[in-house]
């Protein structure tokens, strides 16, 4: 909870949105209720006929479920382990927790952000986290799971507020999912789609664009939010939580002998590690490489979450036996075993949140707004720089309702491609728009899948964190965010640069 309350204005404005949402239930209770209401408003919304075309389906007719019938209400029985298990991020955190939870209990992650605290000038400790994690999405949603906890224990180590150090870290891992110095999964899963949205009005133009049409804007982007984040979290978010007064802390003193002899195993067997999982991506018919030779969408990008887990078990393992925190099996079994009992309240969590999220989309709901949204952008007859302010923010607020950014694109592709193009303004500017408002505004969003994950994180260090003191905390990041990323993307129009190889602003038939 924060500490400190500036009289600013938006400092007033941040204190009203925490305390207006601190009165919400707790985040387990909210997501029940929340689950409860979207049942009932399938019903509500069903029986007085709402129905929509589907964007992308012609003629197809989308209608609200009522999850109150015969058919829904078997669903809600036959589906609530399925709901649970297949909560997005439950799998993935407890997969990568097995091994983060070994490095962590063993003492590997202490002695490397001590040692990593005493080498690295503290100035650059923010840009340096805000630019880790924006880089993180090249390992897909793994970033969530790993920096946040890693940017609060950073902070801690060097007396600052954990809760600002893992704000920024969730900042940056929203927003690297459209800034990177790489190309990213992401990145072809976004054009497949924008691609086919092409073909409705220009197949031949749709055959000329690639996956990589946003790469020249993403790289510029990594620096940008950088130092918007680095900026927001010092001179914002910072001075707002005040002195951190919690019981958790990082111990400062310099690493010892043992702490050094763990060290040097610990890097001893990560790099076999790495070369041994390069030995099964690099060569030319390697096992995790894609039938077609390629990486971006390869067994191998799919299977970063068990790469990350190997690559913190196997460190954290060697650590622990040089340094005699771990003597035999039975010590990494207790150490594993107390790793998930300290995920608890996560589990819970992923449990009533599992539910809303699978009532909220299987009921359409999310579909009828979606379209209903792009129909009112539609109507409004903009163009030029207004239209495109008007599409991030309609984009924005859609994504507040529809966790994932496939889904939303799949949704809202087909109507906006093609809206712009005949605009004149080409398929690959309407998909950096679309990721602007995506990213900007995850951070936001408790409908967001690893939002539930990030208050869990974030309790270790203050119980009282709630749904509206993590909001409150990420609006200076998502509003910043959006409108100097939406400025640069303005100044790119201007100027005529190319978003990525090949892929122009405008768009022209001929």
């Amino acid at each position: 909870m924060v500490k400190e309350k500036n009289n600013g204005f938006f400092q007033r404005f941040l204190n009203v949105i925490e305390r207006t949402g601190n009165k919400l239930p707790h985040p387990v209770t909210l997501f029940a209720i929340l689950a409860v209401l979207a049942v009932i408003a399938s019903a509500v919304f069903s029986s007085i006929g709402i129905r929509v075309e589907h964007p992308g389906e012609e003629g197809e007719i989308v209608e609200v479920t009522n999850l109150l019938s015969t058919d829904g209400i078997r669903y809600l029985f036959e589906n609530m382990v399925e709901n649970f298990i297949g909560f997005a991020p439950l799998g993935v955190v407890l997969a990568t927790m097995f091994g983060i939870g070994i490095a962590e209990r063993s003492g590997l992650i202490s002695a490397c952000l001590r040692g990593f605290v005493m080498s690295v000038p503290k100035r650059l400790i923010t840009a340096g986290l805000v630019f880790a994690a924006i880089m993180s999405s090249v390992a897909s949603d793994a970033g969530y799971v790993v920096l946040p906890p890693l940017g609060a224990a950073i902070f801690a180590a060097i007396g600052r507020h954990p809760l600002a150090g893992l704000a920024a870290a969730f900042a940056g891992v929203s927003a690297g999912f459209s800034a990177n110095l790489l190309l990213s999964a992401t990145d072809p899963m976004l054009a497949e789609i924008t691609i086919s949205a092409t073909t409705i009005i220009d197949g031949e133009y749709a055959e000329t664009m690639n996956v990589a049409m946003n790469w020249y804007f993403i790289i510029v982007s990594v620096f940008l939010l950088t130092f918007i984040g680095s900026w927001v979290t010092e001179k914002i978010v910072e001075p707002r939580l005040g002195e951190y007064k919690g019981e958790y802390r990082e111990s400062m003193s310099g690493l010892d002998t043992i702490e050094k002899k763990g060290l040097k195993w610990a890097g001893v067997s990560l790099l076999i590690t790495v070369v041994a999982i390069t030995l099964l991506v690099a060569p030319p018919n390697a096992p995790l490489r894609a039938d077609d030779g390629g990486i971006i969408q390869s067994p191998f990008m799919s299977s970063l979450v068990p790469i990350i887990l190997i690559f913190f078990f196997v460190p954290g393992l060697f650590y622990g036996i040089a340094t005699k925190a771990i003597k035999n099996d039975k010590d990494v079994a207790d150490q594993l075993s107390d790793t998930m009992a300290a995920m608890g309240m996560f589990i819970v969590l992923a449990f009533t949140a599992g539910q809303f999220v699978a009532y909220f989309g299987e009921s359409n709901m999310g579909m009828v707004l979606g379209v209903y949204g792009a129909e009112f952008l539609e109507a409004a007859n903009l163009k030029g720089v207004p239209l495109i302010i008007a599409f991030i923010l309609v984009a924005g607020f859609i994504n507040l309702f529809i966790g994932s950014a496939s889904a939303k694109w799949a949704m809202i592709a087909p109507v906006f491609v093609p809206i712009m193009m005949q605009l004149g303004y080409s398929p690959e500017l309407t998909q950096m728009a679309y990721r602007i408002a995506d990213s900007a505004t995850n951070i936001i969003t408790p409908l967001m899948t690893y939002f539930a994950m990030i208050i869990a994180f974030a309790q270790k260090y203050d119980k009282k964190t709630e749904i509206g003191t993590l909001i409150a905390v990420m609006f200076p990041y998502s509003i910043a965010f959006l409108i100097s990323w939406t400025l640069m993307l303005i100044v790119w129009m201007l100027f005529g640069i190319d978003l990525g190889p090949g892929s122009p602003i405008l768009y022209d038939p001929n």
